[in-house]
């Protein structure tokens, strides 16, 4: 194993963690349940969970593109170092 392979390796497996923590960061799209729970929803807390989803839906993104690009690098040096 060559040291660009091991780096990428470790970046994938990053890169993996990063992407399963994030996913289960993000909340659940329901809307309507807290009508059926009692619990109101305020415009601010509408808000506020809007702009962390967000943020949370823009690095999921980073990391899926940082995820597929070291999935290619590894094919890439396993096709040439054979």
């Amino acid at each position: 194993m060559g040291i660009w392979e091991i780096i990428l390796g470790a970046v994938l497996i990053i890169m993996s963690i990063a992407i399963i923590v994030v996913i289960i960061l993000q909340e659940g799209n329901q809307q309507g349940v807290g009508v059926v729970t009692g619990g109101a929803d305020t415009f601010f807390s509408k808000n506020k969970a809007r702009s962390i989803d967000a943020f949370l839906a823009r690095w999921t993104k980073v990391f899926a593109v940082v995820f597929v690009l070291a999935v290619i690098g590894l094919n890439v040096l396993a096709f040439f170092t054979k």
